[in-house]
């Protein structure tokens, strides 16, 4: 069994005329949470979307858990246990918090068929899901949204979590149940990769880190070893952390 879980190798995606990755090398161990950092514009959310088949890879290879991915479509490829959460969450705003769920639960008909002590353990980790349960998903804040979006991915069990920028818009009190929810998700051996750009989460709960600018990894390491050093923080980032 390979330590890495996920492995790009050389990738290039081109988006109609315009070359966004330019041979990215990634990799994603097993068992631990990757941050895929960068400034705006830098790739990254090209690179979930191309790991996702959202995009297709035009050049190189996608490896999950030793199976080649890079042909298959997104639906094949969330079927070997791998779920996105994109930025913009993907709530179906007309459903209540539960039909949403159920369409996530692919093995329920109805929400009673839910596994039940996964579902008590959504709800420990993200209270406000079954505080709003009978709730139309449009009316959440967008903190709770963010929830919803984060449980539908794990209503099921998953082997990787692709989750772009969890923390974007939220209040701080709702980031550190995210990052107490994350580093829980973590210990239970689930495998996560992550766009984000709130530094002091991506710190907090960051095992390994890539950075990416102009479409390639120009850093990859261990996230604690780039948190402590400023020089090499400003160089890839533009800032410390």
């Amino acid at each position: 069994m390979s330590v890495n879980l996920l492995e790009l190798s050389g990738v290039h995606t081109h988006i109609g005329a315009y070359h966004i990755l330019h041979g990215v090398d990634l990799q994603v161990p097993r068992g631990q949470l990757t941050m895929l950092l960068g400034r705006n514009g830098a790739g990254k959310t090209t690179t979930l979307r191309t790991i996702m088949g959202l995009w297709q890879a035009s050049q190189g290879s996608i490896r999950f858990d030793g199976q080649d991915i890079t042909r298959l479509a997104t639906p094949q490829i969330a079927g070997q246990g791998v779920a996105y959460v994109p930025e913009t969450m993907g709530i179906f705003a007309d459903l209540t918090v539960k039909e949403n769920m159920l369409l996530a639960a692919r093995r329920a008909r109805r929400a009673g068929e839910i596994d039940d002590a996964r579902l008590k353990w959504i709800f420990r980790l993200f209270p406000a899901v079954q505080k709003f349960w009978n709730h139309p998903a449009g009316k959440l804040s967008g903190g709770q949204k963010q929830m919803l979006a984060v449980s539908r991915a794990i209503v099921e069990p998953r082997q990787l979590l692709v989750i772009d920028e969890p923390s974007k818009g939220l209040a701080p009190a709702i980031i550190n149940n995210m990052i107490d929810a994350f580093a829980e998700l973590k210990a239970s051996g689930v495998t996560l990769l992550l766009v984000e750009q709130n530094i002091n989460f991506a710190k907090r709960l960051g095992d390994t880190v890539a950075v990416m600018d102009n479409g390639r990894v120009v850093h990859a390491g261990a996230m604690r070893e780039l948190a402590q050093d400023e020089e090499l923080q400003r160089s890839l980032l533009g800032l410390a952390l």
